[in-house]
């Protein structure tokens, strides 16, 4: 894909692109640069929008990063761009309608706003976000959106709250947002990638939303064509055994079935959202990407006791380039970076998630 104004364009004329366009438009629209600079909000958003609604578009944009803007202060006295955290990941995409014409997806997704500067830890929060869209000229435009508060789920008890310091590697200038594409091979996993940097972050983003998919411990056929397609021959022996473990565990303590739902109908959730990216290295053989990712886990149902929860991870892929794409050496979690809780919200009830946690809401990848 390429971007324009910091939008990504070129979709494929499919579900799949219509989810990612969705799910762009809404990291774009949640990003520091769009919500912190007046001339660069209205660039993107002449690119997003569908013919005849730029000017309400715009005006709607700039009320948004009117409201949006003070919770990037932390508790300093004014926004410094340059030390803002706006970070959005896409949890879940139903898709509402579609067809030649357009498409209407509602999103789940997990905010991240803050500073890396002064003493206030940025502040997660959940939002459902409904975007309407348009085909034309070749590509998805946006005709609406709206938003409102999504689903929360608790922070793993495991995790405390980082300082605000130990998110300046994910300030603008030190990452980049995903960017998903939507296009997929003949194998329906993501196609080659380009052998550059751009196309190891995008690998690297996919690989880690598919370990995150609930097919992934309920589907061995699903989980072993994943692997294929995307670990390197010299560790796809062993990446199968150590996952195929991992599976039985996972389905075993949560006596889930084949069907990704337990004796009792509740269903498994299982997510994991990227918010963003940074190269830690990279050659046009070996590269080494860092992602701070969002992941939920847990059962839909009566049970509040295995409710959904999230956890912050930076999570390290490994990958080299290997029959035309990148392939991934190792996915390895590394050191959580938590923000707060949301402000004034409870979590919802373990059965209110069973909306989100079919096959067909999972996101598009990269």
């Amino acid at each position: 894909m390429r971007e324009l104004h910091g939008v990504p364009v070129g979709y494929p004329h499919t579900r799949l692109g219509a989810k990612a366009a969705a799910a762009n438009f809404a990291i774009v629209s949640g990003s520091s640069r769009f919500l912190t600079d007046t001339d660069a909000r209205h660039r993107a958003v002449a690119v997003m929008a569908a013919k005849g609604t730029t000017g309400a578009a715009v005006r709607k944009a700039d009320r948004a990063a009117s409201a949006a803007v003070g919770s990037l202060r932390g508790d300093t006295s004014k926004v410094s761009a340059k030390k803002t955290v706006a970070r959005t990941g896409v949890l879940s995409a139903h898709v509402l309608s579609f067809d030649d014409h357009g498409a209407m997806v509602r999103l789940w997704t997990t905010t991240v706003r803050g500073s890396a500067a002064g003493h206030a830890t940025p502040k997660a929060g959940f939002q459902s976000v409904t975007v309407t869209l348009a085909w034309e000229d070749d590509g998805w435009k946006l005709k609406d959106s709206s938003t409102s508060p999504g689903l929360v789920a608790p922070i793993d008890v495991r995790q405390a709250a980082n300082v605000p310091g130990d998110f300046s590697d994910y300030v603008p200038d030190a990452a980049e947002d995903p960017v998903l594409s939507g296009a997929v091979d003949q194998s329906g996993f993501p196609a080659p990638y380009g052998r550059n940097e751009r196309g190891a972050r995008a690998a690297a983003v996919s690989a880690t939303m598919l370990y995150g998919d609930p097919r992934f411990f309920t589907d061995e056929d699903w989980r072993h064509r994943m692997l294929a397609a995307t670990a390197a021959s010299s560790v796809l022996r062993s990446v199968r055994a150590d996952t195929d473990s991992t599976a039985r565990l996972v389905v075993e303590n949560r006596g889930v079935g084949t069907d990704g739902t337990t004796a009792d109908g509740s269903r498994l959730v299982t997510r994991t959202a990227v918010l963003a990216t940074r190269s830690i290295s990279y050659s046009d053989q070996a590269a080494s990407i860092e992602l701070w990712t969002a992941s939920v886990g847990g059962i839909a149902g009566g049970d509040e006791t295995q409710r959904p929860q999230v956890a912050f991870l930076r999570m390290t892929v490994d990958l080299l380039w290997e029959d035309g794409t990148w392939k991934t050496t190792a996915v390895t979690p590394s050191e959580p970076l938590v923000p707060s809780p949301p402000a004034m919200r409870e979590a919802h009830s373990a059965a209110d998630f069973a909306n989100v946690g079919g096959v067909s809401d999972a996101p598009a990848t990269a």
